[in-house]
């Protein structure tokens, strides 16, 4: 039987109507089986890389085993030489050079490895009622009630009186102990439930359990907080005023792990943004002699405001370029006015079971690809860059004719919040710059949700981007 002739009116839908399609219906079996294949070394970085002093290490490791090495202020490089630079541990920034000049501008891509965690505070160590618990801070927007009775691993790096660095990870092997914040029992929170749902728990109540055996001395107060002392100091050589100079961290404990019955999905803490980060690091990592000069920075301090020398609110990045470009003579002010950006942040997946806030003709769903955004902001596109209808337009023939599986999307309705990224950072450099990256469900809760598809065809974007000739 022949097929059925189309309408006039089906053959102009088709021809000027937008169809939004899954992504995996777009995929064959072996894109499918690489996409797979991909997020295996995705988990295995969440897992490594938990907070951003980890994540510069892990990022060092895999520069320096694929041929990068420690840049060198004043060297002129040829194409293809790869040399990283890294900011005070907490940021880094990797390069290949290109075989056009850089005066003709440099491929950047930029992603940060701060997430939203819980700090100690200075003086973090007290005893109540016979427990012992660590004093915190919340770094970053968080729903505060999420994190008590969640398994919680302790990170960062204690720096002693007499100078000596004492690096600080437990929780995370098998066999350590874990950390935890209580919470009130159901039968007994008939006040909690009066509270609204930002104050159920307060920053002061996110106190994190350390200990609950006291030292074996009647002469003495606080017996259990002395007891922790002692573990402490037996461990790692460190008294109570050491705290001062001390960056810990308490992050969520569990690993990173693949969801639902299919395997589809990655969930994990940290998702934000370091699904962005690692995807732009491989992207970097195995270019060979593009034709510009292309760089990837993963920067700090993001969840804060890019506020502080590690964040993108200041001028390493500037500096840096600056420097590089000086020993070709070369005004780095001039290469950054050439230059182009995708600014690798997330985006908010529609979640049905969550619509409201959500305006469903523009927002991003999971397996539908990478997410360009072109503003985020607040409201009346408060705090962002915008992007240019023509740098849009060159990103979407970009992806369309390498094949990216992509999206748009904003983060929610004008009304309903919003949020920023480094994009308008960037854009203050007169770079051209538009937000890509991936969609998330659960944003910045202990455990973030993304899809396979979508790591990978963020991977696949930056791969292509910096490429382009």
């Amino acid at each position: 039987m022949a097929d059925k002739k189309k309408t006039a009116a089906e053959e102009l839908s088709e021809k000027l109507l937008s169809k939004p399609k899954n992504g995996i219906l777009r995929v064959d079996d072996k894109e499918l089986k690489a996409c797979d294949d991909f997020n295996e070394g995705y988990k295995a970085f969440l897992n490594t890389a938990k907070t951003e002093r980890e994540a510069v290490e892990e990022i060092t490791a895999q520069a320096e085993a694929a041929g990068f090495k420690v840049f060198e202020r004043g060297k002129k490089y040829k194409a293809g030489d790869k040399f990283y630079f890294v900011n005070r541990k907490k940021a880094v920034i990797l390069t290949v050079m290109g075989k056009k000049s850089i005066a003709e501008g440099i491929r950047l891509a930029a992603a940060h490895i701060d997430s939203p965690r819980l700090d100690m505070k200075q003086n973090p160590l007290y005893e109540d009622k016979e427990i012992a618990y660590f004093k915190t801070h919340y770094y970053g927007g968080i729903k505060k009630y999420q994190w008590p009775t969640v398994p919680l691993s302790l990170h960062g790096v204690i720096i002693k009186a007499d100078g000596e660095s004492v690096k600080v990870r437990i929780g995370e092997d098998e066999g350590d102990p874990v950390f935890c914040i209580s919470d009130i029992l159901p039968h007994l929170a008939e006040s909690q439930y009066k509270r609204p749902a930002p104050k159920l728990i307060t920053g002061e109540e996110l106190n994190i359990i350390v200990g609950s055996r006291p030292f074996k001395d009647d002469k003495i107060s606080q017996k259990v907080k002395l007891n922790i002392m002692a573990i402490l100091n037996e461990k790692y050589g460190i008294v109570e005023d050491d705290f001062i100079s001390a960056e810990l961290e308490a992050v969520p404990a569990f690993k990173a792990s693949d969801v639902g019955f299919d395997r589809s999905l990655v969930g994990a803490y940290g998702q934000d943004d370091r699904v962005c980060a690692y995807t732009a690091l491989q992207a970097i990592l195995q270019l060979k002699k593009p034709e510009y000069t292309c760089m990837t920075v993963l920067t700090d301090k993001e969840e804060t405001g890019s506020d502080g020398n590690t964040g993108l609110n200041s001028s390493y990045l500037p500096y840096f370029i600056n420097d590089l470009a000086e020993v070709y003579g070369v005004n780095g002010y001039n290469v950054m006015s050439r230059s182009e950006c995708l600014s690798a942040d997330v985006n908010a997946a529609v979640d049905p079971t969550f619509i409201e806030p959500f305006e469903i003709r523009n927002c991003s769903q999971l397996n539908y690809g990478v997410v360009a955004t072109k503003f985020t902001g607040a409201r009346g596109k408060s705090g962002t860059s915008d992007a240019s209808a023509e740098f849009v337009g060159r990103v979407r023939r970009l992806f369309d004719k390498n094949g990216i599986i992509w999206q748009t999307g904003e983060l929610g309705k004008v009304d309903a919040g919003g949020g920023g990224t480094v994009a308008q950072f960037i854009a203050n450099l007169d770079f051209d710059v538009i937000d890509v990256g991936v969609s998330v469900l659960s944003m910045h809760a202990p455990f973030e949700i993304t899809s396979k598809l979508d790591n990978y065809m963020a991977y696949k974007s930056f791969k292509v981007f910096f490429e382009d000739k």
